[in-house]
This record gives C-alpha cells, sequence and structure tokens, in this order.
C-alpha cells in the first residue's frame, strides 16, 4: 500500500473513538482518499466483483444479475419497477438486467396483464439450476470477502453497513423497498 495509506490508518488507531461514539469528525482531508468512508466502500465494492467472478466464474453472471435472479427465485412474476425496488436498481436499470438475464436463457418475461405497459419475469429451470450450481461459490465469495475480520467483527461490520444503507437508502439512484 502507499504512505498515505499507512499515514491513514495510523491516524486512525491512534484517533479511532470508541463505537459508542458515533458522532465523533472523523479527518477526511488528512488521509487522503484512504480515509474516505467513499473511497474504501467502492474499493471494496471492487474487491467483492473481483471475488464473485473468481468464485463464479463458470455462471457468467453479475452479482447484479445473481441478486436479481435471487429476488425472482423467492417472488417470480415481479414487474421490472418491483424487481428494481428489491435490489436497488431504476427501472430502466433493471429491464436491461432482465434482457440480459433473459437473453442467457436464464429467466423468462411475459406481459403483465395488470397492465399491459409493463413485463414481469420469473426464474427459468435453467435460471434455477445455475443458481443451485453457483449457490456454494456465491457463498464463498461473500466469506472470502469478510474473512479478514474476526467472528464479532464481522457481525459489528454487517450491523454497521446495514445501518448506513438503511440511514441513507433515499440516496441512493434507486431506493430498496424493504430493509
Amino acid at each position: 500500500m502507499t504512505e498515505t495509506y499507512r499515514q491513514a490508518t495510523e491516524k486512525m488507531d491512534h484517533d479511532t473513538p470508541d463505537l459508542a461514539d458515533r458522532n465523533s469528525d472523523i479527518d477526511v482531508i488528512a488521509g487522503g482518499v484512504w480515509s474516505r468512508p467513499g473511497f474504501l466502500i467502492r474499493r471494496l465494492h471492487q474487491i467483492h466483483y473481483a471475488m464473485f467472478f473468481e468464485e463464479c466464474k463458470e455462471g457468467g453472471v453479475t452479482p447484479v444479475q445473481y441478486g436479481v435472479l435471487t429476488v425472482l427465485a423467492r417472488e417470480p412474476w415481479l414487474d421490472q419497477t418491483a424487481i428494481g425496488y428489491e435490489v436497488g436498481l431504476d427501472r430502466t436499470t433493471a429491464a436491461d438486467v432482465i434482457k440480459r438475464l433473459e437473453e442467457k436463457g436464464l429467466v423468462e418475461r411475459r406481459i403483465n396483464h395488470l397492465d399491459r405497459r409493463s413485463r414481469q419475469a420469473a426464474v427459468t429451470e435453467k435460471g434455477l439450476s445455475m443458481m443451485g450450481a453457483l449457490q456454494e461459490s456465491m457463498a464463498r465469495s461473500q466469506r472470502r470477502l469478510l474473512q479478514p475480520l474476526s467472528a464479532r467483527d464481522q457481525k459489528i461490520f454487517m450491523s454497521l453497513l446495514l445501518e448506513l444503507v438503511e440511514a441513507n437508502n433515499q440516496y441512493g439512484r434507486a431506493a430498496l423497498k424493504a430493509l
């Protein structure tokens, strides 16, 4: 890592407030990009994608596509707006993801009989089979991401991550429906 990273982590080690002190300020300037939560979250996102692709390469799907398949496996025949709410995608992006999954034969679409302007989707047998084949690989990628943390810190991290997403949900391009 860079000297800036070392400086940022050393500063955070010395200045890290107790977890109970949620209103303390973190210096997001002194440590450069390595002291900025947004940068670190983006970097962690990149790392997650790389780990997912390493573990799930035979499936030929992205983490977002796998998320959409997961939603549709639990609740078939949702429309693209509802799918977007479930995984935090705007309607246009959800439609694009679903189209790509349909092209791969992993989902099928139909016209919504309640609103002929919208389409609904469901996972195909091929999609369910692929998900079953990738389930352990997907889970392994998630465990690998958290593996550097102790079991206790994994729970704390996940709790804080969920808290941040819930508190800031309205700022996403597409808000999640239920957290």
